[in-house]
């Protein structure tokens, strides 16, 4: 299983905050179920430790969904990094695009074709435009 967000522009601490709201609702469900906490791992980048985001913490935790937080400058450790690398290399490798939407458009379709040859299931979150 496979969930990512994607975000046009800037991607800030709120919007770090709605998808880490996503998934922590997600973890509550999975820990009223089955008792099973839910780990997120990422980079120190600066929407993951904003002020905002640390507000977050107690809460997510609460909900079952705890961080853990890779070393500084270890990007060989970020699983997402891999995803990234493959999804350039393989499915939009050698393609310009005029507007940020049909990149947009084209990580979604490369993603949903990882999904499909991987077998694993795929969520993307969607972010409210309101």
């Amino acid at each position: 299983h496979f969930e990512y967000a994607l975000a046009q522009g800037g991607f800030k601490s709120a919007s770090y905050v709605q998808v880490m709201d996503w998934i922590a609702e997600k973890a509550s469900v999975t820990l009223a179920q089955t008792g099973r906490l839910t780990v997120v791992v990422q980079d120190n980048g600066s929407a993951h430790t904003s002020r905002l985001a640390q507000q977050q913490w107690l809460k997510w935790q609460a909900q079952g969904l705890f961080l853990f937080w890779l070393p500084p400058y270890c990007s060989e450790m970020n699983r997402i990094e891999e995803q990234w690398h493959q999804l350039k290399t393989h499915e939009i490798a050698g393609r310009m695009f005029e507007h940020e939407v049909d990149l947009a458009d084209a990580i979604i379709e490369g993603m949903q074709a990882r999904s499909s040859r991987g077998n694993y299931s795929l969520e993307r979150f969607i972010f409210n435009s309101s």
